[in-house]
């Protein structure tokens, strides 16, 4: 999310998560004020390669209920992470997949982070607009929960109902590029036809 009124208008929609970049080099930066939302709505900070510091204080200064990790975070760097911020604060480590993954990757993670995301390997780190091979996830090893990402549309609504019959502990997923008028702005129309359809 970016934009003021927008983010307004999408939290009356009241998504588990609302998220917030500050990566200065994504398209989707923010800088802002973010308004009043329902307290269920857990705003989350997305890092890529930050400092302790730095997310220690966005999460301060934007009273942040998770953070989100999209770089190359270790297990220590995020131990460490975890041990300055307040245990009530959600840790999610984001593994970039194309079209194959070493699921022993995320074993030494599973004591340090909250959850998981899984998203499509790019250039830049997320909001990639591509979906990868969900069948990778099939193999899940683990039961830590995670979060499904990667180029979601109202397009791939069947193949996310597909792979929630799987049984994997997916926690929630996530929705970004494919329901935006522009980088950061939302449309509303088609996120709410989303939740909706997913439901039925």
């Amino acid at each position: 999310m970016k934009y003021l009124d927008n983010i307004k208008e999408i939290g009356s929609l009241l998504p588990d998560y609302m998220g917030f970049i500050f990566w200065e080099k994504s398209a989707r930066y923010f800088d802002g004020v973010i308004p009043p939302v329902a307290e269920s709505i857990k705003k989350t900070g997305v890092f890529v390669n930050a400092s302790v510091l730095e997310i220690s204080d966005k999460v301060n200064k934007y009273d942040l209920q998770a953070v989100q990790l999209h770089g190359q975070e270790s297990v220590e760097f995020c131990s460490e992470l975890k041990s300055k911020l307040s245990k009530n604060i959600e840790i999610i480590k984001v593994f970039s997949i194309i079209d194959t993954f070493d699921f022993d990757e995320l074993k030494p993670f599973e004591g340090v982070c909250d959850f998981f995301l899984f998203d499509t390997k790019g250039k830049l780190p997320g909001g990639n607009g591509t979906t990868f091979d969900w069948k990778v996830l099939a193999d899940y090893p683990s039961q830590k929960p995670f979060f499904l990402s990667g180029g979601i549309g109202l397009e791939e609504l069947n193949d996310v109902k597909q792979i929630l019959k799987l049984k994997l502990p997916i926690y929630t997923i996530d929705l970004n590029s494919k329901f935006e008028i522009e980088a950061g702005l939302k449309d509303k129309n088609i996120l709410s036809e989303f939740q909706q359809k997913l439901k039925l």
